[in-house]
């Protein structure tokens, strides 16, 4: 399932280009110096991974909580429902429920955080402006810990979450060198297929959780449960 995480990174990298593209186009880089300008922006991403890697984590230690409750298979179930959903529910209707509320003072201390930053080019800055870029709310990244949840261990929700921020590296650093050449009409179109692969994903989730005995897709109960076992007999 690891590899659902860097593709939806893949497409979902489109709709970062609307979010995120304006971060990625103000770096404050070296651009009379290509091959420090590289390492800038590989020292961006690796904020935005490491921001990625610690809410994995978080949510993996969730995940696993629900597996050592014996709801693994459940929850697989019920984190693939929730992401078909969020994409067949009208935006409009999600936008009556404001989630983002209670957390609303912390959200906006970190845009100030990240809004400081960019004055300075020194390495630490482009790191931190990735670290708190990772930390801003996005619908694409919620979508993802749904799968760092349904990996129900810490090091595979890091491992989920690092693979979909990778994922989104290709055409974040394309901003950059082609801004010109990733037109509207072309991201338009990629945002449409968005959607599907969500589904397409939340579809594995459930597959996975109904242990069907498909290798790979829907392992059966005993390959979910065969990791608990060595524990038992200790």
């Amino acid at each position: 399932m690891l590899y659902t995480a860097l593709l939806f990174g893949l497409i979902s990298s489109f709709h970062c280009i609307g979010m995120c593209g304006p971060i990625a186009l103000m770096l404050p880089l070296d651009r009379n110096n290509q091959t420090k300008m590289v390492t800038q922006i590989i020292t961006y991403h690796l904020g935005r991974l490491f921001a990625y890697a610690a809410i994995g984590f978080i949510f993996g230690m969730l995940g696993k909580g629900f597996l050592l409750a014996g709801f693994q298979q459940k929850t697989s179930i019920l984190l693939g429902i929730v992401i078909i959903l969020i994409v067949v529910i009208p935006e409009k209707v999600l936008a009556n429920f404001n989630f983002s509320k209670p957390i609303f003072k912390v959200i906006s201390n970190v845009k100030s955080a990240l809004g400081s930053q960019f004055k300075n080019k020194s390495y630490q800055s482009l790191f931190t402006i990735g670290l708190l870029n990772g930390f801003l709310p996005c619908g694409m990244v919620y979508v993802a810990l749904f799968g760092a949840v349904a990996m129900q261990s810490p090091t595979l929700g890091i491992l989920y979450m690092i693979l979909f921020g990778l994922g989104t590296i290709p055409l974040m650093s394309s901003v950059v060198y082609l801004k010109n050449f990733i037109t509207n009409s072309l991201r338009n179109k990629i945002q449409k297929a968005i959607p599907f692969i969500a589904v397409f994903i939340g579809i594995l989730f459930i597959l996975r959780g109904l242990g069907l005995g498909i290798p790979y897709i829907s392992p059966s109960n005993t390959s979910l449960y065969i990791q608990q076992q060595p524990n038992c007999q200790k």
